[in-house]
This record gives structure tokens, sequence and C-alpha cells, in this order.
């Protein structure tokens, strides 16, 4: 391929290689994708208020997050079936990301183990992506599993108690090849998966996800992590932010499972003005959701986000070039997050200033 200058040049790519089942399952959002379409075009809701005359020789990228250090504040969000993209899977992206000195987080739905996903990448940091089943015993076996692999906290995705309706996947009849399989659940998987219409994941989360789960569920999930942090990913509102503190998580991940759940749901972006306003400090807030540049990312951070997560640009430069096209994916947004750093002023990534960021008055959407 020939070198990508936007993150659209490796969904370009990517897109050449992929199967068009594959392709839509990445690409798709819920119903009619408003809320797809709305986390990205959020971001350019905002201005970059730039400081000129500032020592931005050195500009500085690292962070931390949970107290791990990472190199950037732009990491790797959890994604699901990472074989469909390139035969490397889980694997190539585990070992992109400590390459990049990014942190990975590992998906329930990967077709990989969590424990040869951890092998993959030793020594570098890694969170695991939960999701609680009503099988409750499964669901704490999966946590016990990420403790003994060394994983540093256990993300909790809780906007997904039914699927949304990807119009693509049923129309596609969507469903893992052959020899392909959701490799952390096997034990649970019900061996007529493959029959029936429409999408094949749909019909597992039916049976398998529990819809009843509820804030006294999150406090007891809190204690069973412990001691590894719970992230609560999936929030919007400011008041089940604080709620979810109010229940043993340790930080917020604002997601509207990348406009893939409930449609006309707000973007990321406004989610993250409201609960950055209402947690006021007293947790670590993330957000993903339509970042699509390093810019992008920096309105985040100018937001109040610690670190921001991409979820389809990885996907899109493993399906590309595999290991090597994540790594550059990341570089790609990291050089840009400089850039536009430069560019406004700032010199350091944990230090970014609440006014540089304001709401646009031209053209409010």
């Amino acid at each position: 391929m020939t070198d990508p200058v936007t993150i659209d040049d490796f969904e370009d790519a990517a897109r050449a290689r992929l199967s068009k089942m594959a392709y839509d399952y990445y690409r798709s959002g819920s119903d009619e994708e408003h809320t797809l379409r709305r986390n990205r075009d959020a971001w350019t809701d905002f201005e970059l208020w730039y400081r000129a005359l500032v020592d931005v020789s050195a500009p500085r990228l690292a962070t931390t997050v949970l107290g791990t250090a990472v190199s950037s504040p732009i990491l790797i969000a959890p994604t699901a079936y990472h074989t469909l993209a390139d035969e490397g899977g889980e694997r190539a992206t585990a070992r992109a990301a400590a390459a990049s000195g990014s942190l990975y987080v590992a998906s329930t739905l990967a077709t990989t183990t969590l424990e040869d996903v951890a092998a993959a990448a030793p020594g570098a940091p890694r969170w695991f992506q939960l999701y609680v089943h009503k099988d409750r015993a499964f669901t704490a076996r999966l946590v016990a599993r990420a403790k003994a692999a060394g994983y540093g906290a256990i993300v909790v995705t809780c906007d997904t108690p039914v699927l949304g309706r990807r119009c693509a996947d049923v129309r596609n009849g969507f469903s893992l090849p052959a020899g392909m399989v959701m490799a952390n659940l096997v034990e649970i998987l019900p061996p007529d998966l493959h029959d029936g219409a429409g999408s094949e994941l749909a019909r597992f989360v039916a049976s398998r996800h529990d819809a009843s789960v509820s804030w006294k569920d999150l406090a007891a999930l809190a204690e069973d992590c412990a001691p590894l942090p719970l992230v609560v990913k999936g929030l919007v509102r400011g008041d089940d932010a604080l709620a979810a503190l109010d229940h043993g998580a340790r930080a917020i991940w604002v997601s509207n499972h990348g406009g893939r759940q409930l449609d006309l749901a707000p973007s990321t972006a406004d989610g993250l003005v409201e609960i950055v306003a209402a947690v006021d400090g007293r947790a670590e807030i993330y957000v993903d959701g339509g970042i699509r540049s390093g810019t992008h990312a920096l309105v985040a951070l100018g937001l109040g986000a610690r670190a921001v997560f991409v979820g389809r640009p990885v996907l899109w430069g493993l399906g590309a070039a595999g290991e090597a096209g994540v790594v550059r994916v990341l570089a790609l947004l990291n050089e840009e997050l400089t850039r536009a750093m430069q560019l406004a002023g700032c010199a350091d990534a944990t230090g970014i200033a609440r006014d540089l960021v304001r709401r646009t008055r031209l053209f409010p959407r």
C-alpha cells in the first residue's frame, strides 16, 4: 500500500483487502446510523483557541492512566474479531501496542484467548473488557483469568443489555468463518449458534448477556475485580457517571459503543462535556467514538479527557497491513496530535488548559 496520509486512507486500504461481511461489520452503526455520524461530526463542533509564542520545541505526549505509564494519551479500545482483519488477529494488535508504548484493551469477544493476547506482548500494559453474562459464575471466571494473565484493569461495558440492530449484519447474515471462534467463550458457545437468519452475534448476545444488570451488580463486580480497578465504559450522562463512582468504579469511560447500540444517542463529545462537569475531578475520564485524527484527540483532552481510545482506526490499520499497519496508525495519530499541540501552543498533553477548546458559535449543528 502507498503511504497513507489520513486514517481514511487506512480505511480505504483495509476495505480493499477485507471481505464485504467483515468490512461492513467493522464499519457499521445501528439502525439509521445517526449516532455513528454524530460521533465524528461532533468533534468539529469545537474550536481550538490556540496560544501563540509558546515554547513547543519539545512537546510531551507521555501520560498515565490509572497510574500506568503510556507513551501517548491515544490508546486502543476493545473491538471484536481481529482475526477477521488479519491472520495475526489480537496477537498482532497486542504486539503493535507494545511496540508503540500504548495500552491495549482486549475484548471479551476476541478471536484469541485473553491468555494468548497477554503472552504475545509480555510486560506490556493491557486491560480486559468484560460483558456481564447471565451465568455469573462464568463472568467471575473471566475476571479470574484476566487477573492470572496480568491484566491491569477490568473494563465493564454497560451499554449492551441487548445488542443494537446493525442492519448491515442482518442483511449479510453475519457470522464468523469456519474455524474462527470467540476464543474466550468457547465453553459456553451454543452448538446451534450458526443456525438462523440475521446476525450470529445478535443471537449470541440475546442468549448470554444479562439485561437485568443494575447498580447493585456493579458494586458486587467492583469487589470481585479487586485489587484490579474497575473502569465503567458506556456512559454519556453525568448522573450515571457519579452513580458509577459511588458503586466502586475507579474511572469513567464515555462511550456509546461506536454508534453501534442506541441510535439517536448523543455524541461522545457531548457526553464528555457533561460527565467532566459532573465528576469534577473525582476520577479519570476517558472517551472514544469518532476520533479520526490527532486534532480530534486534542479537542477531547482540552474538554477534560485523560485519554482517548480508538477502535476502528486500529482495525483499519490491521486490515490494511497487519501488525505494521497498527503501528503506523498509532504513529500517524501521535504525529497529528504532536503537530496540533505545537500549533495550539500546548507543550504537554497532561496540561491542556480547558480554555483551549470552545464550542463554535458560527454553525452549531
